[in-house]
């Protein structure tokens, strides 16, 4: 784990957030994008007083030049690129499908799924030069699950899982990996922007049969596993971090 050199889009706040500090306490050197210039400047800060050796790179997934240069500045920097993961998301506009747009579909799908798209695209590219890696893609229990008022998230989740099923299979023998990790109702602000109130959110809580919302750094853990040696038998799979709702 102590060589891994790792990426992580929409790696600023929640998930990819917690994801970054996970991998810098196992001694990874990682590279944080995202298009919040201090914040970025304020993680890798954080990451490197953790011991790790830590970039953060301006990156917006839905323009293939960024993401092109975010590949190809992390392996610059730092020689390979070993584990990528495909964090980068919006939870878009909530509401029935009468309200729903082509404006609103395209703000969705371009960054949750032309987001994953370009950036297998050029991790794929990197990785094949070494002859080995390790791709994340963070989906949702919303991934294999509906949701009412939710249909242009739950569209772009279920295209993640099934992009991330076909890449696995044309990597298969490259010794690429491509995985997926599903988190159930995790306490970020995506979910809060999501859920609108407290109410609304404690609801969801309910509905988890552990009893309670996951944790960023639970679903960090879960990340961090599946990029490790332990899991090298494991690739087109999608990991449920979510305490048992998709059992429901």
């Amino acid at each position: 784990m102590s060589t891994q050199v790792v990426l992580i889009t929409g790696g600023l706040t929640g998930i990819g957030r917690a994801a970054a500090v996970a991998f810098a306490k196992k001694g990874a050197k990682v590279v944080v994008a995202g298009r919040r210039d201090e914040a970025g400047k304020a993680l890798v800060n954080e990451l490197r007083s953790l011991g790790s050796e830590a970039e953060f790179i301006n990156a917006d997934v839905r323009k293939e030049d960024d993401v092109r240069n975010m590949v190809d500045q992390t392996v610059a920097r730092f020689g390979r690129l070993d584990v990528a993961v495909n964090n980068a998301a919006t939870e878009g506009a909530v509401g029935p499908i009468t309200d729903q747009t082509a404006e609103s579909f395209a703000a969705t799908f371009e960054t949750n799924v032309l987001g994953v798209v370009l950036s297998m695209k050029h991790e794929v590219r990197a990785m094949q030069a070494q002859g080995s890696g390790n791709i994340i893609n963070i989906s949702s229990t919303y991934g294999h699950e509906g949701a009412a008022g939710a249909s242009i998230y739950v569209g772009a989740k279920h295209a993640v899982e099934g992009i991330t099923k076909s890449v696995a299979l044309e990597m298969a023998k490259s010794g690429i990996r491509v995985n997926a990790v599903a988190p159930g109702p995790t306490d970020t602000g995506m979910l809060t922007r999501f859920t609108g109130t407290a109410e609304n959110k404690a609801a969801l809580a309910k509905q988890v049969p552990l009893g309670r919302l996951g944790l960023s750094e639970e679903v960090a853990d879960g990340i961090v596993f599946i990029a490790s040696d332990e899991a090298r038998f494991i690739t087109g799979h999608v990991l449920n971090v979510d305490g048992g709702h998709s059992a429901n």
